[in-house]
């Protein structure tokens, strides 16, 4: 009985969870990361190999993408990785252009423009490059600054301890409706911001000629262009990681609520019971 009343009593309410600031450094950050990553791989496309350190070899990279004959003759898709060679035709290495089976690295579905052309892809690239980098140095000071920005991915004293319990609680596709992210949304979110996209940012730097030449320190502390360039790329796929669970958690844990948020502001919490929260009033006046 008592437990029909607290959940007839039961509460939520829309708070502003994401100023206009944030909600529009998303959703330009979203398109231009798109960008970044497809007019990418058209470069990758130019030569489909990377390697590591200033002593690798343009005949041993320790992960290339190509095609071949098979021993059949037929021709094959492929991705080699330290001599470990995996089948991928259809995918990677060999697949359908215009109707017609053609070698290269990444589809022409994954690339911007989807036709084998370097020089647009370039340019898309370096375009969004520069759009991404000034809004995420802006966004990252931004986010110092903010008191609200603070509270929300701030890592504060006894949250980390909490990790065991959210970790369960995710694995049991639970997603209590609060006003503060939870502990693994903060270092997530902390990891990306401070360190994926600022490395990402910094190996794209270093790749560039102009740059290297005014900050050559870059280039040393990546370990030369070629492992920058291996960084660049696994940074690239390691935020095609994160977008996919993030896109997972969003739809998991409340579609309409995680898009009114991002879109309009606002995000519905549920309030404690009201027999807990007259209870804790109680406390409080009794301790008065």
């Amino acid at each position: 009985m008592a437990k029909d009343v607290e959940s007839t009593v039961r509460a939520s309410r829309v708070i502003r969870r994401h100023g206009w600031a944030t909600r529009l450094w998303h959703w330009i950050n979203a398109l231009c990361l798109l960008v970044l990553l497809m007019s990418g791989l058209q470069i990758f496309n130019a030569h489909p190999a990377l390697y590591w350190g200033h002593g690798s070899s343009f005949n041993h990279p320790f992960l290339s993408i190509g095609a071949e004959r098979d021993a059949s003759g037929d021709p094959m898709g492929y991705v080699n990785i330290e001599g470990l060679q995996i089948p991928t035709t259809g995918v990677l290495g060999w697949s359908r252009v215009g109707g017609q089976m053609q070698a290269r690295a990444f589809p022409a579905w994954a690339t911007l423009p989807g036709p084998q052309w370097l020089a647009l892809g370039r340019q898309w690239h370096f375009t969004a490059a520069w759009v991404f980098g000034v809004m995420l140095v802006l966004y990252l000071i931004y986010s110092i600054i903010s008191r609200r920005r603070r509270r929300l991915i701030g890592v504060h004293r006894g949250e980390l301890g909490q990790f065991g319990h959210e970790a369960v609680e995710h694995a049991k596709f639970r997603f209590p409706r609060v006003r503060d992210y939870n502990i693994i949304q903060k270092l997530t979110y902390l990891l990306v911001l401070f360190g994926l996209l600022p490395l990402m940012v910094l190996t794209g730097l270093t790749m560039s000629p102009t740059m290297d030449a005014a900050w050559p320190w870059l280039t040393y502390v990546f370990g030369g262009h070629q492992s920058a360039r291996t960084l660049h790329f696994l940074c690239a796929f390691a935020l095609v990681g994160f977008f996919i669970v993030h896109l997972a958690l969003v739809l998991v844990s409340g579609v309409v609520n995680n898009m009114r948020a991002m879109i309009t502001g606002g995000y519905k919490i549920d309030e404690p019971p009201a027999t807990e929260a007259v209870a804790d009033g109680e406390e409080r006046d009794h301790g008065k």
